[in-house]
């Protein structure tokens, strides 16, 4: 592996660097206010203006849809940035460091994953009704996996039906936690349900193209992360009563979901593993600069040992999250989501914990103020601790590091597949 980027990134790097500097470091004060005056006017669910002016200024840069992959980009026709795995993970460590700054650059989560889905597996006029809008920023997606009634960490629990009529399914079933669902621009889900109970444990599940405008699609209600709803993004309750969509809106083919997820999940992870450590090395530079700037006890908070030893631990831990996530991501390039699926399960428990640790620390740091609205830590530490959920809970992924060590040592084992849980 060769520890330096590409000329390609590098470019790309210092490109984005300087967008950071120059419209989204400076709009975050703007971002908040308003935040704020949407919530005072009763339309807390409205698109927000300052991230709309800088998408635009975003594509006149040419920093737009970044993340889409060449097998992506290809089967999309779309000729774009056609970055790698590798290539593409340190810009995601760039936007990461202000939480609503990828989707500026059409970058966000779950359009990302989605508009893969879509390009990879959907028809050729699933791309032209859905992909097409979603790769220009004309619409927003979601993504319906998680349920309420059953512990969705195994997706083989999923209990909405799909049931085929015809020339249509006929969807029924209840989720949560459903990521964009909450945006007025939302105009497709991607839903993962049964379409054949009786079938082998992994071939049951199939995911559908359900368009948001279709009779019997109900948000419910939004839900609150620690206090936050994230609008108007959102993460949503949706319930789906006799909803009928055509059978050419089936992805890849029936029971074929689990197929889908791998290869959905596997980028998704390196994206949001590359976001957190965006969201640590800020949390450091925000701790350095105020510890220095500060006194306590007669001299300055840096100068303290315990503050001293956290900024060392936390420049030795992010800058392991960020070889081993991006170990992970060369060894997608070179073979494949399956070849390195245990890259893949480690980077998902590694970068989330080392994210929290760090930002706590931060937050620490800062006494009091860090747990106000005045910085962003308390945001930055919600963002981190609901990712030790989103693409898996921590409990799964070491369970599939542990099956797969222990099975260098028996002969006869079976080969342990990356586990299918929540994604965003």
């Amino acid at each position: 592996m060769d520890f330096d980027y590409s000329p390609k990134t590098k470019a790309l790097q210092a490109r984005l660097q300087q967008f950071m500097e120059s419209h989204i470091y400076p709009a975050e004060s703007r971002y908040q206010a308003e935040i704020a005056a949407n919530t005072a006017a009763g339309k807390r669910w409205t698109p927000l203006q300052v991230i709309e002016v800088l998408k635009t200024q975003a594509q006149a840069a040419g920093l737009w849809n970044l993340f889409l992959p060449v097998d992506s980009a290809q089967a999309a026709g779309f000729e774009g940035a056609g970055l790698t795995n590798q290539e593409y993970a340190p810009l995601a460590e760039i936007m990461g460091r202000v939480p609503w700054a990828s989707e500026v650059f059409n970058c966000s989560a779950p359009d990302t994953g989605n508009m893969e889905t879509i390009a990879r597996y959907g028809s050729e006029e699933n791309k032209r009704q859905w992909l097409k809008p979603l790769l220009a920023g004309e619409i927003r997606s979601a993504f319906a996996m998680t349920e309420p009634a059953v512990a969705s960490s195994d997706a083989t629990n999923i209990e909405t039906r799909m049931e085929r009529q015809g020339d249509d399914y006929i969807v029924n079933g209840r989720k949560w936690w459903t990521s964009g669902a909450g945006d007025p621009r939302c105009a497709i889900y991607i839903v993962m349900g049964k379409t054949d109970p009786d079938a082998a444990r992994h071939s049951q599940q199939s995911m559908l193209l359900v368009p948001a405008s279709t009779p019997g699609v109900t948000v419910v209600r939004p839900l609150s992360v620690f206090g936050y709803d994230d609008a108007p993004h959102g993460h949503m309750e949706v319930a789906f009563e006799n909803v009928r969509v055509p059978v050419g809106n089936l992805l890849l083919g029936e029971g074929r979901g689990f197929e889908i997820a791998q290869g959905r999940l596997g980028p998704g992870r390196i994206h949001h593993c590359m976001r957190l450590i965006g969201l640590a090395e800020r949390a450091l530079e925000l701790m350095c600069k105020r510890t220095s700037a500060r006194v306590a006890f007669g001299k300055p908070i840096a100068a303290q040992t315990v503050t001293q030893e956290r900024i060392a631990e936390a420049r030795c831990k992010i800058d392991m999250a960020r070889l081993l996530t991006l170990k992970a991501a060369w060894m997608m390039d070179m073979a494949g989501n399956k070849f390195a699926r245990n890259e893949i399960a480690m980077i998902k428990v590694v970068a989330p914990n080392m994210a929290c640790e760090v930002i706590d620390w931060a937050i620490q740091a800062f006494g009091a103020a860090g747990m106000s609205e005045d910085f962003p830590l308390a945001y930055l530490y919600t963002c981190a601790r609901t990712l030790r959920f989103a693409d898996g809970p921590d409990e799964v992924h070491r369970n599939a590091i542990a099956k797969l060590e222990l099975g260098k040592y028996a002969p006869s084992a079976q080969p342990v597949e990356m586990p299918v849980t929540r994604g965003c």
